[in-house]
């Protein structure tokens, strides 16, 4: 088949270029502007385009179907040419349902906890040969691409993200794959750009639910009440089954989780991990993976990439890197590193950077988000305000939002990386949380001076 994907250097859109490419199809494509590491790994595999920006001579009839990725904008030249032609033009996740409507579908949605959860799933599987389809939101260990597409395997395993789908189609991604079996992890005011309000916002996961096919699988956090509100108020005709946070220690920094089979050491910790273990347990086990064989494989789970991820240790610094940023995650984050080390000193360190966090009437989410660091460090960009169009934002609001006096605020680049780099680091754990990189942060250097 011949595919041409508008947008081709996002981060999702370059890994499914890259697996159709691998299961033997033409791929051309476009983007107005292309980072690493998409562009080294679609100039590897010689899909990468000759230069940048939308070619609408691109768009030609023996295209067999365009990929449309979100970032492109509605009046994109490329877009209109393939409407001119009428030609069958797909979103991102509705090219996902194309490829897998004939395979059991498995979709992993919440506000928190999806990537880690799908990776989860996928190590499990991986770890016992157990083939499968998949798109996952993260580079995986064991994994060459974030997507993969087979015409054999019978399951895909779908990362189902609630944002929207493309400029033509502005239904929650989750919403086109139509599970089998399902699983919702946590529900948290997220996207205001999107969703202006939290019912509004929550009616998209009672939607998510519905589409579950009849007769499939919904597996969920009932500690969660907004999740256990949505699943058990659901009327279509699908089996249940909750699931809660198993029982566990912490010993000399090392957690232990309770099982049948008697206690387990873990890679990973917190609530919130041992939460998205107990979902990706349930999954696997509708997967046909017994509870044994999950366990056995679990063991040597580390974590997605940036999720919770340990980037340098020494005797008495460890610097976690987390992609934390909405205040669910960060509050989860922050209260689960403190538990894990609580002889060492916590510095917590947030970059507000998404249009949520930096909303001035959304700020006030954070309330308590930070209470568990011993210092805590916000730090955003009032570039990143204008250029989103929002209202400016004071370092004394965000203090009042945190409600955390001695919050350190830093709105300049450089002066956040002289505070970091000048810190006593001694018998302390730092936890560095965004979905950016504070400005230019180089990540490398910073290990070096621990």
């Amino acid at each position: 088949m011949n595919y041409h994907f508008i947008a081709i250097g996002g981060s999702a859109m370059h890994n499914l270029a890259l697996a159709l490419h691998q299961k033997g199809d033409t791929i051309t494509g476009s983007d107005d502007a292309i980072f690493e590491p998409s562009k080294t790994r679609l100039k590897i595999k010689g899909l990468l385009p000759e230069e940048e920006g939308w070619f609408k001579e691109k768009i030609s009839p023996n295209l067999d179907a365009v990929i449309l990725g979100m970032h492109a904008k509605a009046d994109n030249p490329e877009l209109l040419e393939a409407k001119k032609l009428g030609l069958k033009i797909y979103s991102y996740p509705e090219f996902l349902y194309e490829q897998s409507k004939d395979k059991t579908r498995v979709v992993i949605g919440g506000s928190h906890g999806k990537t880690t959860i799908t990776s989860m799933i996928l190590h499990v599987l991986n770890y016992h040969e157990i083939a499968v389809d998949y798109m996952v939101g993260a580079q995986l260990e064991g994994f060459d691409t974030m997507v993969h597409l087979t015409s054999e395997n019978e399951f895909i395993v779908l990362e189902g993200d609630e944002y929207l789908s493309s400029p033509m189609d502005l239904r929650p991604k989750f919403h086109l794959y139509k599970p089998n079996i399902a699983l919702l992890s946590g529900i948290a005011w997220d996207h205001i750009n999107v969703f202006p309000t939290y019912e509004n916002y929550v009616e998209q996961f009672s939607i998510f639910v519905n589409s579950i096919t009849n007769g499939g699988i919904m597996v969920y956090n009932e500690e969660d009440e907004e999740v256990k509100r949505v699943v058990e108020e659901a009327t279509n005709p699908i089996k249940k089954y909750p699931y809660r946070t198993p029982n566990y220690r912490i010993e000399n920094g090392t957690t232990f989780i309770e099982t049948a089979l008697g206690e387990m050491p873990l890679e990973i910790f917190g609530k919130h991990n041992l939460q998205n273990l107990a979902g990706a347990k349930w999954i696997c086990q509708h997967m046909g993976v017994d509870e044994a064989d999950f366990y056995e494989a679990i063991s040597s789970f580390k974590g997605a990439s940036k999720r919770l991820e340990k980037i340098a240790e020494t005797e008495s610094t460890i610097v976690y890197k987390d992609f934390a940023h909405s205040p669910s995650k960060v509050e989860a984050t922050t209260n689960a590193v403190k538990n894990q080390y609580a002889d060492k000193k916590l510095l917590a360190c947030l970059e507000l950077h998404t249009y949520s966090s930096l909303n001035a009437d959304f700020l006030k989410e954070y309330k308590g988000a930070l209470n568990s660091a011993d210092k805590a460090v916000v730090f955003y960009s009032p570039h990143a305000v204008e250029i989103k169009r929002l209202e400016k934002i004071t370092e004394q609001q965000i203090r009042d939002a945190f409600e955390r006096e001695d919050l350190v605020v830093y709105t300049d680049p450089t002066a956040f990386r002289e505070f970091l780099f000048n810190q006593n680091l001694e018998k302390t754990v730092v936890l560095l949380m965004s979905s950016g990189n504070y400005g230019g942060l180089d990540f490398d250097k910073f290990k070096t001076v621990i």
